[in-house]
């Protein structure tokens, strides 16, 4: 990792001669069938369809729309227009599942915005970057179908558990935002009304909002409401929104070719580093790693939260040089048992381990959100401009966690009232 290898090859590379040299060539096939297993499982489809529908909707515009949508209203909020960053960032997540897309929208089209009103620059990247990582929190989020099919638990209750946590999250942001503006308001200036169009026109902007809100209440209906399954709604999705880029006229064959590669190559680089750390830690658990490891957690002198937060802790740490897929991977094994052991909710995990995600997506000294913005940031703008915007936010992420490890029925709350 140091070399700057990618991750994906690391691991495999490390799991054959692992085999190879601890267990023997026989060893060979059962990675391989390891590998296989996961990849063909269906639930996965969901992840290309969910891609394509995201990449599908910033291509023909409709998130740039939304932003727009936005931007014009509760302008007498202090910080308004960071709030209604913030608001767009909600609804983007709602309706992508991604957050690599979502960031450099933002990155484009609402940080010049921010940075002409003259709002505190550490701020404005901080809150784009918190905003635009909230695709791995609010459903439909890859994260969590990945660890759903990890941990073995239903994608929808895991969608379901997520969901008070993800808004909770965002209103801590917007909190913050309102609170350090009304205190400090060259921290994010009130637009003035001689800068915002007139009403008319601000009201007619709203309709913009008609076709992602459709497409947002269906992928909440269907996956909530149990009408279809998750890689079902995926599917239609993303179907619908290659037809409102053809309503648009935004759909021609340069169109298709820019959507279908971005979303081979997204695809492609999360299935090596499934199939990567899969076989890792199949090896590491033919060879007795993994339960020794579980072993050693368990042994650890503390009550059986304090277990809980030596983990969140073991995940603060490692996303600040892994990223999430493959953290995902090599830990799942490992902590979702013990969590099982320690008489605690898998879904209650996976909602956490989300939320801790949220931390090493923005964390320095590697936090992915971070370089995507700094790749659409006006020169002037250094990384640790970013760095320092983002550690407020870090702190309110890190309060999140905590309020959901001593109160689990924040998360558990909607999906034993759905399965009831």
């Amino acid at each position: 990792m140091m070399l700057g290898l990618p991750l994906a090859f690391i691991t495999m590379s490390i799991a054959l001669v692992g085999a190879v040299v601890f267990i023997g060539p026989n060893a060979l096939p059962l990675v391989a069938s390891r590998m296989y297993s996961l990849i063909t499982e269906y639930t996965l489809v969901a992840v290309p369809l969910f891609i394509l529908m995201s990449t599908f909707m910033e291509k023909s515009g409709i998130a740039r729309d939304l932003f727009d949508a936005m931007s014009v209203w509760g302008n007498s909020i202090p910080g308004g227009v960071g709030v209604q960053t913030m608001v767009a960032a909600v609804f983007l997540a709602a309706i992508t599942g991604i957050a690599g897309g979502e960031l450099l929208m933002l990155g484009l089209v609402a940080l010049p915005q921010l940075l002409r009103l003259n709002y505190d620059k550490h701020m404005s990247v901080g809150l784009i970057c918190v905003g635009g990582g909230l695709g791995t929190m609010i459903p439909p989020s890859i994260i969590l179908i990945f660890f759903a099919l990890e941990a073995g638990v239903p994608t929808g209750d895991l969608f379901l558990a997520s969901f008070i946590p993800g808004f909770m999250l965002a209103l801590f942001y917007i909190i913050y935002i309102v609170t350090i503006c009304y205190f400090d308001p060259s921290k994010g200036p009130t637009r003035k009304v001689e800068d915002l169009p007139p009403l008319g026109e601000r009201i007619k902007l709203l309709k913009k909002l008609i076709a992602p809100g459709l497409i947002a209440l269906w992928i909440m209906v269907s996956i909530y409401g149990g009408i279809a399954t998750v890689t079902e709604t995926a599917a239609t999705g993303a179907l619908a929104a290659l037809g409102i880029g053809v309503k648009r006229k935004k759909v021609n064959f340069k169109f298709l070719k820019e959507c279908l590669s971005y979303t081979l190559s997204v695809t492609g680089r999360l299935f090596w580093l499934t199939m990567g750390s899969t076989s890792l830690i199949g090896v590491f658990s033919i060879m007795g790693g993994t339960a020794y490891l579980k072993s050693l957690i368990l042994g650890l002198p503390f009550e059986p939260i304090g277990i809980v937060l030596t983990m969140m802790g073991i995940l603060v740490i490692l996303g600040m040089f892994m990223d999430w897929i493959g953290i995902l991977l090599l830990t799942s094994p490992i902590f979702v048992p013990i969590i099982i052991q320690l008489g605690f909710s898998p879904i209650w995990y996976g909602v956490l381990f989300s939320l801790n995600m949220q931390v090493s997506f923005v964390s320095p000294p590697f936090g992915p959100a971070c370089f995507y913005i700094k790749s659409v940031a006006p020169p002037e703008i250094s990384i640790f401009d970013i760095f320092r915007g983002v550690l407020p936010f870090i702190v309110l992420q890190i309060l999140a966690i905590t309020i959901l490890v001593l109160y689990p029925e924040i998360a558990l709350f909607l999906p034993s009232l759905f399965n009831n």
